[in-house]
């Protein structure tokens, strides 16, 4: 019988801080280059408050709640926010046209290398833009955030990309043809998703299909386990023309079948969602809707729609707008294997500490 491990020293135990010391000076320094990035662009930094009536609505996301007592002890239900997304969209409502934020976010039921608790989201929205101007900025921050680490490739499980080099732009349904060779598109007959056809190629892949796997499981599952660990070699990719039935919070485009949405991939690595932004207060409410109902078939519970956030979007300018997780850029420019090294203050794991 093997001898268990020994339980791991503490974040804050000396000798584990001075391992992780370079790593948090790195990140220190590409914090302030991207304030700088963004700054030099006119937009203006915003602190958005972490306690919401919502957490999201996006069913496979998990929230934190909390009590809110106020001075007539009549108690109600907050949540820390999983993304600064909804308080940004009334700051666009309010006026602002270009904003950034360096946000806690937080999400629960995740923690892996990549996923901790609690992480950094860095945000950006620009009012009156088409989306492809995102590209151009995430190309941008990959050149002065790399420069600030002083690296010149991002690293991750033993693949490289350059981030000075201009990132590959790859649609959705070439990616799915490469790589699994599936016709993605030949799925969405019409706009609408055919799961059994998904269903057989996902099987033809060798992938286990669950009898209740829907074409947006399906689809998750190819996208995560057959194609995400072949994308941003040697350069970033940009992931773009997501079908519409995965738009979230994006508007769709000329094409019906696919939405203003891409994401920003480096060593097999996700590291930005963006979006050209809907702003139809409406449609938003189905696809919020559409995702609790999925949420409370899988979870058994659901979370409230914040109205103040729809009521706020329909005066919402156009606008285009992308996540970033701060902390997987830090780890691939400092060539970090877990999250939890790049984090000052990781939150502890139960059991682990003295």
């Amino acid at each position: 019988m093997s001898e268990p491990l020994p339980p791991r020293s503490p974040w804050w135990s000396p000798q584990v801080h001075k391992d992780r010391r370079p790593f948090l000076e790195a990140r220190a320094r590409m914090v302030a280059r991207a304030r700088g990035f963004f700054s030099g662009m006119s937009f203006t930094e915003v602190d958005t408050a972490i306690l919401q009536v919502s957490p999201g609505n996006e069913a496979h996301i998990s929230a934190f709640a909390t009590k809110l007592c106020d001075p007539s002890s009549r108690d109600s239900t907050l949540y820390l926010h999983s993304s600064p997304e909804f308080a940004a969209k009334k700051l666009l409502a309010a006026g602002e046209e270009r904003i950034f934020t360096f946000a806690h976010v937080f999400r629960n039921r995740e923690r892996d290398k990549l996923h901790h608790p609690e992480f950094t989201m860095l945000e950006w929205y620009r009012a009156n833009e088409p989306y492809s101007r995102l590209v151009e900025d995430c190309a941008g921050l990959l050149v002065a955030t790399a420069e600030a680490a002083g690296t010149r490739v991002l690293t991750f499980g033993g693949r490289v990309a350059d981030p000075f080099a201009e990132p590959q732009i790859l649609s959705v349904a070439e990616a799915f043809e490469r790589h699994v060779g599936i016709d993605l598109l030949a799925t969405l007959p019409g706009g609408e998703p055919d799961r059994e056809a998904l269903a057989r190629h996902a099987r033809d892949c060798g992938m286990r299909v669950a009898p209740d796997d829907s074409w947006s499981d399906l689809f998750s599952k190819l996208l995560s386990d057959k194609i995400e660990p072949n994308l941003g070699h040697g350069r970033a990719t940009i992931l773009m023309g997501y079908p519409a039935c995965e738009a979230a919070l994006a508007r769709l485009s000329s094409d019906p079948r696919l939405a203003e949405r891409f994401e920003l991939y480096a060593c097999g690595v996700e590291l930005a969602n963006g979006f050209g932004e809907l702003t139809d207060p409406a449609e938003q409410r189905l696809r919020f809707e559409a995702e609790m109902t999925e949420r409370q078939r899988i979870y058994g519970d659901a979370y409230p729609i914040d109205e103040d956030f729809l009521a706020a979007l329909a005066i919402m300018p156009e606008a285009c707008g992308i996540a970033l997780g701060f902390d997987r850029l830090v780890m691939l420019a400092t060539g970090a294997m877990r999250i939890e090294q790049v984090l000052w203050t990781p939150v502890a794991e139960v059991g682990t500490t003295p």
